[in-house]
């Protein structure tokens, strides 16, 4: 995956009637551009004083990019260092087409002013032949490897978190889930417009009723994860951390929701399940902000206060 110097976006495809290579082909277009500089308008300028840069890691079976960032030399808050930071683990959204270039951002601003370093994972997307499962291994076993290794990513690996948007808060709420289950301590969840639903009840809710139709994402989209992501006889339950049998003692969490969003009321009952358990969370509605507001903070006011308020969890979890 690589910045283009120019690139258009393509138009929106026919979801419910588009073949394989016909949501290959959107997608890879699609991603060039969330990656352009022309997308820059939409999606951000990245802060100054950080280095940006892809990086292959090697997992089980496969090779997985990943997009880091690092304080540059020089340009630490409170004179860090550049060893022994603060690790974010970041999966960003879309589900079937995405790239982490798009969460620039809000990634970069984490890495400067937390300051800490941020690994954000280029998942697998999903498709006929790539079930939502391998995307959510894809988060947990960068988040194992980069804790594993932390000399040689220069992380203090007892300050971690994750922090994921929309499929990306799926994937990172089951990293927390798991990350339980290994003993790997996590400091907090940061949870952006969550999608933790996708069982048979995943469009049962009054959000999506409403907002069935918003530019960012429709009811229609929806059901083509289920279609895509959770093939016949697989267990959706195993890939819905809204039905997880335990929620107790996982990393604090912190869950954004915009209101004019189909799966707002994903993030409102998952956070209600976890206050249950006993698991610290807070809430946080953006009125009037849309699904993947987030990654358009050219076009959604609300992105800035929303970029500060994690920045501001973040740093009372992980700095000390």
């Amino acid at each position: 995956m690589s910045e283009t110097t120019a690139a258009v976006r393509p138009p929106e495809p026919n979801w419910q009637a588009m073949t394989t290579e016909e949501l290959i082909a959107y997608r890879d277009a699609e991603n060039r551009f969330r990656a352009s500089a022309e997308a820059r308008a939409v999606t951000g300028q990245p802060e100054s004083g950080v280095d940006i840069a892809w990086e292959q890691v090697a997992l089980p079976g496969r090779d997985l990019p990943v997009r880091v960032y690092r304080p540059s030399p020089g340009h630490d808050v409170g004179g860090a260092g550049r060893t022994g930071l603060p690790l974010v683990v970041h999966v960003h959204g879309g589900t079937f087409v995405g790239t982490a270039a798009q969460s620039d951002w809000v990634n970069s601003h984490l890495a400067a002013q937390l300051p800490a370093v941020v690994v954000s994972v280029e998942h697998r997307l999903i498709d006929w032949e790539t079930p939502l499962s391998d995307a959510v291994d894809d988060g947990w076993d960068v988040l194992q490897h980069v804790v594993d290794d932390a000399g040689r990513w220069g992380v203090d690996p007892s300050r971690t978190a994750v922090f994921g948007e929309s499929c990306g808060a799926l994937i990172s709420a089951l990293a927390a889930i798991r990350a339980r289950a290994a003993g790997l301590v996590l400091q907090a969840q940061v949870l952006v417009n969550p999608a933790v639903d996708v069982t048979e009840t995943m469009l049962d809710y009054p959000s999506v009723t409403e907002h069935a139709q918003t530019p960012t994402l429709t009811a229609a989209q929806l059901r083509l994860v289920r279609q895509f992501g959770v093939p016949e006889g697989s267990d959706p339950r195993a890939l819905s951390p809204l039905y997880a049998d335990d929620l107790d003692g996982l990393a604090p969490a912190l869950v954004v929701v915009p209101t004019h969003d189909p799966v707002a009321d994903h993030g409102r009952y998952y956070t209600e399940r976890l206050q249950a358990a006993g698991t610290p969370a807070r809430l946080s509605e953006y009125p009037g902000a849309v699904h993947s507001f987030l990654s358009m903070p050219g076009l959604a006011p609300q992105a800035a206060p929303a970029r500060d308020e994690i920045l501001d969890f973040l740093r009372a979890s992980l700095v000390t």
